[in-house]
């Protein structure tokens, strides 16, 4: 795979807007780490944790990115997490100019269309696998987020 320098910055641009601390990318012979956390005077940086690439059922293989900090405190969930399936970028609305798919508050119906996940241009429609009530939405429009990242908080009905 040739990675050309404007998605470097496209991804650099994304990685700076999300809520993601640290993220390493693998691709063959190129690795790319990109750290937001300061490293004071005297001390070396942190080494990046080791990344695993496991080829994907179908389709190309998405990069490991560590988990983020972001709104998913241990033992803060309560009611049915649903995650990404995949790595990449979320979408909570079909467009921008649409309203979001689901919002706190709303009942999702099983098999009903909550988010999408783009990963290398490929679109991925994550669907509610319970009915129930949207309790928490755990993601900002466009963050990037990882594999088994917990999405939405349902309460199932």
């Amino acid at each position: 795979m040739i990675l050309e320098i404007t998605d470097v910055e496209k991804l650099m641009d994304r990685f700076e807007k999300s809520s993601i601390r640290e993220m390493n990318l693998s691709l063959g012979d190129l690795e790319l780490f990109l750290s937001k956390n300061e490293v004071t005077q005297g001390q070396p940086a942190p080494a990046p944790a080791p990344v695993r690439e496991e080829p994907a059922a179908s389709g190309p293989a998405p990069s490991s990115l560590p988990a983020p900090a972001a709104k998913e405190a241990e033992g803060s969930e309560s009611g049915h997490a649903i995650k990404s399936p995949l790595v990449g970028t979320i979408y909570l609305q079909a467009k921008p100019d649409q309203p979001p798919f689901v919002k706190v508050g709303d009942r999702v119906a099983v098999g009903q269309t909550v988010c999408i996940v783009e990963a290398m241009k490929m679109m991925t429609e994550i669907k509610s696998d319970v009915a129930g009530i949207v309790r928490e939405v755990c993601v900002e429009n466009e963050d990037l987020v990882e594999c088994e990242q917990t999405l939405f908080l349902i309460e199932e009905a």
